[in-house]
């Protein structure tokens, strides 16, 4: 696949800009240093998550696209103050739009545009699901750097945005610098850690990871790991709400703006019936929890907080046809 000429990258950014990523961040397609990752599933730190299949994919972009010559990192900042400051048990990224539709609604409006500066432009794009490593392409890029509880933190957004990847067979006129590592002594993120889930810095252990638990785990969740929920059903902000980069944000994108599910708590959200999860979840992260998966953690976390008022609920959940739900509440239910 032959290359086209180089393109000016404050070209690529303004395009990027204006369809709607707030960072954008270009680095040359070379392949990713193995080791760190290789490391980390050694350790079992996976858990479940197929981040061993065809690691070449995930290391080198020429492996998704032949001929690939650059790499753009495209960030979208979420939350506001408002948000932020508000109880609620859902992870301040997940509680509006699906980030995942918001970046490549967008993603391909910036294909478009740079397919008019580039007609033999050919591109690989993906959204946390597919065969890149976000974070560090968003390290090697300049956007920010890996802290110490494993997300990228921008100076100016701190770790409240999310990010996707495109890869160009164009090479650029200029690249960004790989961001330095500013975290210096502070192990606040370890420190405050439900789970111990980050046994080195910039290293998650899925395996005790609330926010995998309850997002990505459609099993059975051990119990160790369901006492220390506190009031939390999808994700977890413990890590990010001690950082100090979060201490003072701006606001995020208006279209990831929380929506009546992403301000429930525990409780409202085992009682759902399945009509009102079926409105409430659309084009919301939570749908891929599904309805059994998403009142599971509910019932978790009713048990480990103790909650006042919660033993009617829990009791008819206990009977619940899904063994998910069931199992949870039978969990919850001497915790009442």
């Amino acid at each position: 696949m032959s290359s086209p000429p180089a393109l000016s990258s404050v070209a690529i950014k303004r395009a990027a800009e204006a369809v709607g990523f707030t960072l954008v961040g270009l680095a040359p397609a070379e392949p990713l240093d193995p080791a760190p990752l290789r490391r980390w599933l050694a350790s079992g730190y996976a858990a479940q998550l197929a981040m061993g299949a065809d690691i070449n994919r995930r290391l080198d972009p020429t492996a998704v696209l032949p001929g690939a010559r650059t790499v753009l990192v495209l960030g979208i900042p979420y939350g506001s103050p408002a948000s932020r400051a508000a109880p609620s048990a859902i992870a301040d990224y997940a509680r509006g739009r699906d980030y995942h539709y918001t970046h490549r609604d967008r993603m391909r409006l910036l294909r478009h545009r740079l397919m008019a500066l580039a007609p033999g432009l050919h591109s690989y794009a993906c959204v946390d699901a597919g065969a890149a490593m976000e974070k560090a392409w968003a390290e090697r890029a300049g956007l920010g750097f890996i802290g110490k509880n494993g997300l990228v933190i921008n100076r100016s957004f701190g770790s409240r945005f999310t990010l996707s990847l495109m890869v160009i067979n164009c090479p650029v006129d200029s690249y960004d610098e790989p961001h330095p590592r500013l975290c210096g002594p502070c192990q606040s993120c370890q420190a405050v850690c439900p789970t111990a889930a980050l046994p080195s810095p910039g290293v998650v252990d899925a395996r005790r990871c609330l926010a995998y638990h309850t997002v990505e785990n459609h099993g059975h969740i051990p119990s160790a790991i369901a006492a220390r929920l506190g009031p939390r059903v999808f994700g977890c902000d413990a890590c990010q709400a001690v950082c100090p980069f979060n201490s003072v944000l701006p606001a995020g994108d208006p279209r990831q703006a929380p929506r009546p599910l992403g301000l429930m708590d525990a409780l409202a959200i085992a009682a759902l019936t399945p009509a009102e999860f079926a409105v409430l979840v659309a084009g919301t992260p939570m749908r891929r929890m599904g309805y059994h998966g998403l009142r599971r953690n509910a019932c978790l976390s009713l048990g480990s907080t103790r909650a006042p008022g919660a033993r009617a609920v829990v009791e008819r959940l206990a009977l619940d046809p899904s063994p998910l739900v069931s199992e949870a509440a039978r969990w919850s239910l001497p915790r009442l």
